[in-house]
């Protein structure tokens, strides 16, 4: 059993598969606790993996993202390769400061502090000013910076024309007004 705050389906609105139909499971619970978290993470309700599997069926996308709070305090191996079996194409978003299943698909770290993680397969870090500088070492194939709750666009888009390496991951979702 798993607590979980919400499931929907919608779009992704950050990072590599901006605009891709996915379904979400937001977790509840995060071991950080960020100044600009957008996600009331505290509430759920407690679901088996089979109970999580009925309510994303009907969605036609097989693209399934685990999201919170933070996925990597919840995941292990054998629930992943539940949803894996069941078709599904696997991403996780996640602070990187715990351990992650090997059997994911696609890991989107978008790290805060106490960077555990050294590899994924994109980097996301919200901008707030902070030296990118302790990225380098990070194997990451896709750097992405997000401005910070859409406040320092400007900031973010002069910090990537000097430092080419990274791409602008804007959240669409917001500007879109959706989920």
């Amino acid at each position: 059993m798993k607590r979980i705050n919400e499931i929907f389906y919608s779009i992704q609105g950050e990072g590599f598969f901006t605009g891709t139909a996915a379904v979400f499971v937001r977790f509840s619970g995060c071991n950080l606790n960020c100044d600009f978290c957008d996600t009331q993470h505290e509430e759920g309700e407690m679901m088996s993996k089979e109970d999580i599997l009925a309510v994303i069926e009907p969605y036609p996308s097989k693209h399934l993202i685990f999201t919170g709070g933070e996925p990597g305090l919840f995941l292990d191996a054998d629930f992943v390769r539940f949803f894996k079996n069941a078709g599904y194409f696997i991403q996780i978003e996640t602070n990187g400061t715990r351990p992650v299943p090997q059997n994911i698909d696609w890991i989107t770290c978008s790290p805060k502090e106490n960077l555990l993680l050294n590899k994924a397969n994109e980097l996301k870090v919200v901008y707030t000013g902070q030296d990118l500088s302790v990225f380098e070492n990070f194997n990451a194939s896709y750097r992405y910076l997000q401005p910070c709750s859409m406040k320092n666009t400007k900031e973010v888009i002069r910090y990537i024309q000097s430092n080419t390496q990274w791409r602008l991951s804007v959240q669409l979702h917001k500007l879109l007004d959706i989920n």
